[in-house]
């Protein structure tokens, strides 16, 4: 019986989360040397992730701070 307190952990397949998971489930639809491979390269991506401390939510939000910049304008450039 689970405790309360495990529902905000995430979802594992042995030790790799669930959304590396999905490349394997999609090769499964379509068996291709290619597929193994994408789906191989994803679960690896997704697991380091998960290595590293990230999920993918955060490090989308981190790519795109990234890409944004140091600087933040409160105001459009034509309305000064």
């Amino acid at each position: 019986m689970a405790h309360w307190r495990d529902t905000a952990r995430s979802v594992k397949f042995f030790f790799v989360d669930f959304r590396a998971c999905f490349p394997l489930l999609f090769l499964l639809f379509h068996i291709r040397l290619w597929t193994f491979v994408l789906a191989v390269l994803a679960t690896a991506f997704f697991a380091s992730l998960e290595r590293y401390g990230f999920s993918v939510t955060v490090f989308l939000r981190w790519v795109r701070s990234f890409v944004a910049g140091p600087r933040k304008i409160a105001q459009p450039w034509w309305k000064k």
